[in-house]
């Protein structure tokens, strides 16, 4: 005989398909509301933060800002009245370690175009283009075999990443990059042409390492936090953006460490000076030790593996903006070349220079770093994410080969529309995930996979998360914060009851499942489902006796 519980069937239909004849009070709703419709996301009254008013909206997301911001400066003022060093351990720990691969490759890359001036100003019968005893081909090699590396490992640590895991993935990279840096310091040749192709190869192999921690980086900085996107918390929410560019960002102090550090060596190895003319033993000694540096910090990384998160502005935005502002601070010089490099204008072309590169950096950089890794599935996001960066490569190996080919001013002609392809790809193509809860985008990839993306009901089709192209294919119309607030309870209620059909099952006891399940699961909450059980299988609370031999008719 079949026990239903308390939603048992009545009247003539025993099949107990009909709905339960409990219904929700209003501390269960309540329950459900807080796990549902967390208060950063949905107002007093249960409505989702895009659905406001305009109005409403601003303040409505100023306000969350605004609480977020206090909440942190209390910790931060709790924590310096503590012990006045904390708040940098935690910016250390939290900020710094995540991104110490990328600071180390940016230190890296970006030595390879500072310490091309010194090589051809003390190789110069080898280095340059009017080379007398080097390839010229090779020369040029040491930008493309470089680039072409990035593309390999970008594709291929990515996958590795999704098939061996995170923490593997970024402890084989350490080690490619490792063994690359080792390559660069004690590259050699009988001839300065043989020097070069050592050089130009040791790079390519560097370049695999750093190639993979862009979908390394990301990907396991952000599901660190965030719990690959099955667990859902307010700190993802609220600044999952920040933590994944905070670690991005360390490419910049790379880039100015490897500054520091190069004058420096030639202040050491230039008998005090940094002016030319260099010895070719001073360049020797300078660039070597320059890659001995971070080879030190990438073999600990082997042993020891605020506007981006503002709903308001958004990432898309942030993206469109970077992109026109770089297509018009590269098109203006393009067509009064000649007035900005003479002396009048060469100030202002300097301004233009470096606001355009802070837009990008401050745009386009980051975000497609941190969009890639949000917007794939988890089984295959390090893959995918390998596969954008590398795309993005393709385009500075593009870059690296026809610069060799076409004068300055040239490029200047060239250079401002990709900027402005940029923002129509964005504008068209690209989803704005700005406080979209991660746990609700794979939802929405769950059903995806399934073949029932129109079953999904959930604010990741919201039309303020879609593209405009997603937009015009209406995938948005299946929107509706009612039918998914229901399908959420159900989506609960068979977890909840396949943790009880686990738990009555003693060979498939575990302890950590059990506080799992309290952690997720209110009394209130398993009442309720217990109330309303669907399943026609009971789970005692408790065992009476020795039921071996009790046959059920």
């Amino acid at each position: 005989m079949t026990d239903y519980g308390p939603a048992a069937p009545h009247g003539p239909d025993m099949t107990g398909t009909h709905n339960p004849i409990h219904q929700m009070d209003q501390n269960e709703r309540q329950i459900f509301d807080y796990l549902i419709k967390p208060d950063d996301l949905y107002d007093a009254n249960g409505v989702y933060w895009a659905d406001l008013p305009f109005t409403q909206r601003v303040r409505f997301v100023l306000g969350v800002d605004s609480r977020e911001s206090s909440r942190e400066a209390g910790n931060v003022w709790r924590m310096f009245k503590a012990d006045p060093l904390s708040p940098f351990a935690y910016y250390f720990k939290n900020m710094v370690l995540p991104g110490a691969g990328l600071g180390l490759e940016g230190y890296v890359l970006f030595s390879i175009g500072n310490i091309k001036p010194l090589f051809q100003s003390a190789f110069k019968s080898c280095w340059g283009a009017k080379s007398a005893i080097c390839n010229v081909t090779w020369i040029y090699a040491v930008d493309y075999l470089e680039i072409c590396g990035i593309i390999v490992g970008q594709i291929l640590v990515g996958i590795l990443g999704d098939w061996l895991g995170r923490r593997w993935g970024l402890i084989q990279d350490a080690v490619i990059m490792f063994l690359g840096l080792i390559m660069l310091t004690a590259s050699w040749g009988v001839t300065l042409n043989g020097w070069v192709i050592c050089y130009a190869w040791s790079l390519f192999f560097y370049g695999i390492g750093v190639g993979g921690e862009y979908p390394m980086t990301a990907t396991s900085g952000m599901e660190n936090a965030v719990g690959s996107g099955k667990v859902s918390t307010k700190e993802d929410r609220l600044h999952r953006g920040r933590k994944v560019t905070s670690a991005f960002l360390m490419q910049g102090w790379g880039q100015f460490f490897n500054q520091v550090l190069l004058i420096l060596l030639l202040l050491v190895f230039h008998h005090g000076s940094g002016n030319p003319p260099y010895s070719e033993l001073a360049a020797q000694w300078t660039y070597r030790v320059s890659f001995a540096v971070p080879a030190v910090g990438t073999l600990w990384l082997v042993y020891y593996p605020f506007m981006i998160d503002n709903k308001l502005y958004g990432r898309k935005n942030m993206q469109m903006v970077g992109f026109l502002l770089d297509f018009i601070l590269f098109v203006v010089p393009a067509f009064r070349y000649e007035y900005y490099t003479s002396k009048a204008g060469v100030t202002a072309f300097q301004t233009m220079y470096f606001l355009s590169s802070f837009f990008n950096q401050f745009g386009p950089n980051a975000v497609t770093f941190l969009v890639a890794a949000e917007v794939y599935p988890t089984p295959i996001r390090a893959t995918a994410h390998g596969i954008s960066a590398a795309f993005g490569k393709l385009g500075a190996l593009t870059a690296a080969v026809m610069y060799n080919y076409i004068t300055t001013q040239q490029k200047f002609y060239i250079v401002p529309w990709f900027g402005l392809a940029g923002m129509l790809v964005t504008i068209l193509f690209l989803p704005d995930t700005t406080g979209l809860d991660l746990k609700e985008q794979e939802r929405r990839w769950q059903f995806l996979r399934a073949g029932r993306d129109a079953d999904y009901h959930g604010i990741a089709v919201h039309p303020q998360h879609l593209s405009w192209w997603e937009r015009f294919r209406g995938v948005g119309k299946h929107y509706n914060p009612d039918m998914d607030y229901a399908q959420k309870i159900e989506e609960m209620r068979s977890d909840w009851e396949r943790t009880q059909a686990s738990k009555a099952d003693e060979k498939g006891h575990h302890e950590d499942e059990d506080d799992y399940e309290e952690t997720l699961y209110s009394s209130d909450v398993s009442t309720f489902f217990e109330k309303t059980r669907h399943s026609p299988t009971i789970e005692p609370n408790e065992k009476i006796g020795d039921f071996d031999d009790v046959k059920v008719q």
